[in-house]
């Protein structure tokens, strides 16, 4: 959005300030609400409303844990209970979505409803409330297939699937909020956040939890494309980083490492690391369009260590380590059906 400066930055702690995380329910949003409370911010979880009373993984939080939270179930496509989630917020975490690609292809209209209309209903809240900063959560496959590595902010954006053409709309109602009203948003663009409590619709737990279900064929996509994988603590930190500085504000930001590795290399670290003997099969159905597919995600976060100082505290092998470790937990794969492909 904005040329950024690293001088003269304000650096303002999460702690003691009133903070909405949407999404609270999923897989990086129920890490981040872990990461906040460590750093002793007051915490409203935002989660999905339904029938069975379920608030996602934070219902597998100890008690004690669960105690500091406020959780609120609703919809971000409803304006009037997005407000009054917002109401007495100091910051706000926008992290609700509709990510799988796969569906999105059969769904378009839920993903638009969901990822640009429910972050307009958040802007209209933030600006309303006034809050101190918005972090909107964007995502790598906005950029689509690289056209220069590392990719960098200015990167163009292309549309390969309609998940992304909905983030991508996202992020300009964003930026247009910030430039027409001074809503103090940040756009956080994540590239491959991987950890325990994904689900097996990406790639990682799609292959740990095939293994560990001890199939002699794991069925996979392609195996040739490229990501750049972010280890969700360190996925997190870089978010509480963002939201502390002040020169964050009215920027776009990647969260990145800079380091490619093919989806096939992947499988063979993960075969390496469990000691299983397993093949892998190209299963047809799990292929995207050929001009839908994104052939290579590497991404820049000079902009982000520049901004914050943030660095990986983990990452990947290391990161690779703690999730089959935790999948490894009967307790923990008792919640995923390796047996069926997840769009």
């Amino acid at each position: 959005m904005l040329k950024y400066n690293i001088f003269n930055q304000i650096f303002m702690e999460l702690k003691g300030q009133k903070v909405l995380v949407t999404g609270a329910d999923g897989f990086i949003g129920s890490h981040l609400v872990e990461r906040l409370l460590e750093k002793g911010a007051i915490v409203r979880a935002f989660v999905f409303y339904n029938s069975f009373n379920s608030w996602g993984w934070l219902d597998t939080f100890p008690k004690e844990i669960l105690e500091k939270i406020e959780i609120v179930a609703g919809d971000v496509r409803d304006q009037r209970f997005v407000d009054d989630a917002v109401k007495g917020c100091d910051f706000i975490f926008h992290l609700a979505a509709l990510i799988s690609i796969p569906f999105s292809y059969d769904a378009p209209d839920s993903f638009f409803d969901t990822n640009t209309k429910g972050t307009l209903n958040i802007l209209q809240s933030a600006r309303r409330e006034g809050v101190k900063r918005i972090l909107i959560t964007s995502t790598s496959e906005v950029y689509g297939t690289a056209k220069y590595v590392p990719m960098d902010e200015l990167h163009p954006l292309q549309a390969q699937s309609p998940y992304s053409a909905s983030k991508i709309s996202a992020d300009h109602i964003g930026e247009s909020f910030f430039r027409s009203f001074g809503v103090p948003v940040v756009i956080v663009r994540p590239f491959n956040t991987f950890g325990p409590r994904q689900s097996t619709r990406a790639v990682i737990p799609t292959i740990i939890t095939q293994i560990l279900s001890g199939v002699d064929t794991m069925k996979l996509g392609r195996t040739d494309t490229i990501r750049d994988f972010n280890y969700v603590k360190d996925t997190v930190d870089a978010y509480c980083a963002i939201a502390e500085k002040d020169s964050t504000t009215g920027e776009e930001i990647n969260i990145a490492t800079g380091i490619g590795i093919t989806i096939g290399d992947t499988v063979k670290k993960i075969i390496e690391i469990t000691g299983s003997k397993i093949n892998v099969e190209t299963d047809d159905v799990r292929l995207r369009p050929d001009s839908s597919e994104v052939e290579r995600l590497i991404g820049s976060a000079d902009k982000l260590k520049e901004l914050t100082g943030w660095t990986p505290t983990f990452g990947f092998e290391k990161g690779i380590e703690e999730t089959i470790k935790w999948y490894s937990e009967a307790e923990n794969l008792k919640h995923f059906k390796a047996n069926i492909y997840s769009i």
